[in-house]
């Protein structure tokens, strides 16, 4: 597919890829086959830009392509043998454990990324094959390896279908067949040797040897050919199309379009029609069914590997260990050995504790969706999972992390700031902040999904966040009965009075001004929030674990899938 910028070559191959949204007039047919999911996971489609992630090996990028895109009826074994097949068919060998890189951090080459992207598609050993502009952005070199890869593909019984902008006249001529847009229509359809004397034919010749490529576009573009003969000396003759109106161009491309209707409109949708009536029933049978390649555990299981290894570089970061670790060591020195006769200051930890480990998780977990937004379009436009097993793999992949940095938080805290040194209510104490930890990645992840904007969901969080703190019952105790109920969707405010329920008891005695005994549940701070109806506060949690959770599931459903054009 040729044509200039804006004629409609990405749209109309993601319309017959399938990965176009919103209604489309006429009929999709393969093979005289209505096109449905089930062939859309047989059919191989090359986006333009390569959705990959910079810190899998290309081995790795292709085997767990292939573990979720080959049949369950395929062992492990043929599906990573079937891996590295396609790592020697596109000649990838030689970087095949070389990490494929990204605006940071250095990988392989910008052609052999484009062939990894093309190697993911080949997995499937699909009979058709759609790319996007597959020579963008690379030098003519690297450009012609990867016509020529898709030559040698098509040689092997495929048809591949690509669109390119601008390819050299070497380029040109390793194609069968052309389609020239132009503003969404087209204006040749046919071999690509013939397309030259078709248009001489209508009238259009080049008026000195030039690349068809180059030809065509001009005239898609509105540029007729300037028939006086270029000569070197004449600046204006070697530039003939510098001073065209466009008025002009609108009547060279109105006089294309209508050469196309006259002359090849019947051809191309007498080559249709034979092509649907060609298509057998049995056939249509078997594209009918919408069957999963793989099970939902095994989807699961996949993602969860390939996740935790993608993510192991800044998961176990030592910027983010160092960051919580120097925190907590701060943390424990201005608390250091506070006992109940500081019993402001021990409270003060307590909500310190409540809020951090609010902030810190959802801030991360904000980046979360909106970074992997690319993947997930692509790879859910290819069928390649369900969209319930992504969502849980990457939510669980993030587990570890987010649940052994604030254990090693409160080991160093909770014992140096001087708290209840108990066991039991150490256990306590670590479980609600996990639990706390939860809620807070819960509701980064649902920001992140529903605004996929990195900038908007950390503003909206910002905010939010701050209104938590001041509703958490440690910094206003009186608030005004109209503004009362922010605690009641607070989870900083849970998180708080559940902290001071595990280390406080109703009876529990305290010394304060002047040697006197006073009740801890007297003391206003802890008074104003309450030492009871714990069971309660582990429910209103407990709702806002599963609701955070499915209002980021239901904002990823929403999500369009269809890829920027």
């Amino acid at each position: 597919m040729l044509g200039p910028s804006g004629s409609g070559k990405t749209t109309l191959l993601s319309a017959l890829g399938g990965r176009l949204n919103g209604k489309i007039s006429g009929k999709i047919l393969f093979n005289g086959a209505q096109f449905n999911k089930s062939m859309k996971r047989r059919i191989g489609f090359v986006t333009q830009d390569d959705v990959l992630y910079p810190h899998l090996t290309v081995k790795e990028t292709l085997a767990y392509t292939a573990l979720l895109r080959l049949p369950k009826t395929l062992s492990k074994m043929d599906k990573i043998e079937q891996a590295e097949s396609v790592i020697v068919e596109l000649g990838l060998t030689r970087c095949r454990n070389t990490i494929i890189g990204g605006p940071i951090v250095r990988g392989v080459s910008g052609g052999e990324r484009k062939r990894v992207s093309i190697g993911q598609e080949m997995l499937v050993n699909p009979s058709l094959l759609f790319l996007d502009e597959p020579t963008s952005g690379l030098d003519s070199t690297t450009a012609q390896r990867i016509i020529s890869t898709l030559l040698g593909l098509a040689r092997g019984g495929r048809t591949i279908i690509t669109t390119i902008h601008q390819p050299s006249s070497r380029l040109y001529h390793m194609f069968h067949k052309i389609i020239l847009l132009s503003e969404g229509h087209p204006i040749y359809y046919g071999q690509a040797s013939g397309a030259m004397s078709y248009f001489s034919s209508i009238g259009f010749t080049p008026s000195f040897p030039m690349n068809p490529a180059d030809f065509m576009l001009d005239l898609a573009n509105g540029i007729a050919p300037d028939p006086r003969p270029a000569h070197n000396s004449s600046i204006e003759q070697v530039d003939p199309y510098a001073r065209m109106e466009p008025d002009l161009q609108k009547s060279v491309k109105q006089s294309v379009m209508a050469a196309y209707s006259k002359n090849l409109a019947a051809t191309l949708k007498a080559e249709v029609n034979i092509g649907q009536n060609t298509g057998s029933i049995k056939h249509k049978r078997s594209l009918d069914r919408n069957e999963w390649t793989t099970s939902w555990c095994h989807q699961f299981s996949v993602l969860l590997q390939r996740g935790l290894k993608e993510r192991r570089h800044e998961s176990f970061g030592g910027l983010r260990i160092f960051q919580v670790v120097s925190v907590s060591i701060f943390s424990g020195l201005l608390w250091w050995n506070s006992s109940t006769s500081r019993i402001q200051d021990q409270v003060g930890l307590l909500f310190f504790f409540s809020i951090f480990w609010g902030f810190f998780p959802l801030f991360n977990a904000i980046f979360t969706f909106p970074q992997e937004r690319s993947m997930l379009l692509k790879e859910r436009s290819s069928g390649m999972y369900r969209l319930s097993s992504y969502f849980m793999a990457r939510t669980v992949g993030d587990l570890p992390m987010e649940l052994a940095l604030p254990t090693i938080f409160v080991i160093i805290t909770y014992w140096m700031g001087g708290l209840k040194p108990d066991a039991q209510t150490f256990i306590l104490t670590l479980l609600v902040i996990l639990y706390n930890v939860l809620i807070s990645q819960g509701l980064g992840l649902a920001l992140g999904a529903v605004l996929m904007n990195v900038k908007q969901a950390t503003t909206l969080a910002s905010v939010t966040m701050l209104i938590f703190l001041l509703a958490g019952g440690y910094y206003v105790q009186k608030t005004p009965p109209f503004i009362s109920w922010l605690k009641y969707v607070s989870f900083s405010y849970y998180c708080y009075k559940m902290l001071l329920g595990v280390q406080y008891s109703k009876d529990e005695m305290y010394v304060c001004g002047n040697g006197m005994i006073c009740r801890i549940a007297d003391f206003p701070a802890i008074k104003h929030v309450g030492l009871d109806h714990l069971l309660v506060d582990v429910a209103a949690l407990a709702i806002m674990f599963v609701g955070y959770r499915l209002l980021a599931y239901w904002s990823l459903t929403r999500v369009k899938t269809r890829p920027s054009l």
